[in-house]
């Protein structure tokens, strides 16, 4: 038999693992939109090419943003098409390869996994097979058990037939772990409201998928040793719990006494709908209240939230929950006049430092240049523009209602911002790079004034 490893020899060999990652995650939304396209994926509505590569990469980087509706605009052939792309979108193009890979040769070219590494962040110094499998099943075994609370939840609670719970219940778990925030209903979960069990269910696959893929693997092999926890996995859980809670306040005070929102609701019911909007923001975008009825405030909330975005190899996207903490602990050394940024008892070195910079900076340039480009194409209001490419950028979906009526132009921006924000700022412009360099001498030293 061929040793399928030797897919990976030829032209591919010479290029950057990044490029791989950039133009696969490409390929895979091309195919998307051309499955998109075959009669049996609509419901007899002729959409335009561009509504189909719109849906298509909005699924494949699983963001959640819609110019057609998921429930009544495609058939289960398309919803199939979309929730494939999810998946595949969500947990990684190559590490989907890689899997396939591991299970039909047993081995892997080095540029293989090279580029799973630079597009998931699994460490190198591993065993990439058993990482890279032990991720698959983790993920396959998370969406299995989501399925099954969701099955129950659409069956015993809400009357829903067997076989229509059944698919319910898988499509929402893919779509849920891999925060893609696509659901079967024209107002997505609004519906679900008042329901605990399924907003319940929803927002903890939403929160173990925007964890990461390191940190789920680092709990499952010690969780009952802290102390042992890697820097990166305190950081992330930290800084997770934390914007869970403040989110979640934040829009329980802003919103509590909205008449279009949270104001008509029982106690609990503003909970459970506080709570799950304090989750989805970040990651996924789904959502239970109107967010175009909303007030102002927890809008600026809602931007903020989903600009910093979920744990780094995760599902998620956004600046990353990591970048952000560093960022926060580089303000408080600089503050206190700390020649070292610590956190935990250990030492962030430079060289990190700088990447958050550059993923935060870069960010904010992006997200400022769609937003321009969202003002001038469509003259919609500033606050309607920041808030769609943020969530473009951050892959989170959330919407103000204004989707589906922008133009090609505002479109198709909103498809380079998702794209931009799925394979990550630094990992495309490493793609770009045409080479790499090692600089052998320094410049003289000279400090200029800062502030």
């Amino acid at each position: 038999m061929a040793d399928r490893s030797r897919l990976w020899d030829g032209p591919l060999r010479r290029w950057h693992p990044s490029q791989v990652v950039v133009v696969g995650f490409i390929a895979v939304i091309l195919s998307g939109a051309a499955l998109l396209h075959l009669p049996i994926a609509t419901t007899g509505v002729d959409y335009s090419f561009g509504d189909r590569l719109f849906t298509a990469t909005s699924a494949g980087t699983v963001t959640g943003l819609q110019v057609v509706d998921t429930a009544s605009g495609w058939t289960h052939f398309g919803q199939v098409v979309i929730m494939v792309l999810a998946q595949i979108g969500g947990f990684g193009l190559m590490a989907v390869s890689s899997v396939v890979a591991v299970a039909l040769a047993g081995r892997l070219e080095l540029r293989h996994r090279l580029a799973t590494q630079a597009e998931v962040n699994l460490d190198g110094a591993a065993n990439f097979r058993s990482v890279i499998l032990g991720v698959f099943k983790w993920s396959m075994g998370v969406e299995a058990t989501v399925a099954a609370a969701l099955f129950i939840g659409f069956a015993g609670i809400h009357g829903e037939p067997v076989g229509r719970a059944a698919w319910l219940g898988l499509f929402h778990a893919v779509t849920s772990f891999n925060n893609a925030g696509f659901a079967l209903f024209s107002d997505n979960l609004v519906g679900f409201v008042d329901d605990p069990w399924i907003s319940g269910v929803i927002a903890t696959s939403i929160v173990l998928g925007g964890i990461g893929f390191p940190v789920l693997m680092e709990l499952r092999r010690q969780y009952h040793f802290p102390k042992r926890w890697s820097l990166h996995t305190k950081i992330t859980l930290l800084a997770t719990g934390l914007l869970i809670v403040v989110g979640a306040t934040a829009v329980l005070v802003l919103e509590w006494t909205n008449p279009s929102t949270l104001g008509p609701m029982g106690v609990i019911d503003k909970v459970t709908a506080g709570v799950f909007q304090g989750i989805t923001p970040r990651t996924a975008g789904f959502n239970t209240i109107d967010y175009g009825a909303m007030r102002e405030s927890s809008i600026l909330v809602t931007i903020v939230l989903m600009f910093i975005g979920g744990g780094s190899a995760s599902t998620a996207s956004g600046i990353k929950v990591t970048t952000f903490a560093v960022l926060g602990w580089v303000i408080w050394a600089e503050l206190r006049g700390d020649r070292e940024v610590d956190a935990f008892r250990r030492r962030i070195p430079a060289a990190a430092q700088r990447q958050a910079i550059t993923v935060a900076l870069s960010g904010v340039a992006l997200v400022a240049a769609g937003t321009m480009a969202l003002v001038t194409f469509d003259r919609v209001p500033l606050g309607d523009g920041l808030f769609e490419a943020t969530s473009a950028f951050g892959t989170v979906g959330l919407t103000t209602g204004i989707t589906p009526t922008l133009g090609g132009g505002s479109h198709a921006v909103l498809i380079v911002m998702m794209f931009v924000g799925r394979v990550g700022p630094i990992t495309l412009g490493a793609a770009l790079v045409l080479r790499e360099r090692s600089r052998r001498f320094k410049y003289p030293e000279e400090r200029p004034l800062i502030g």
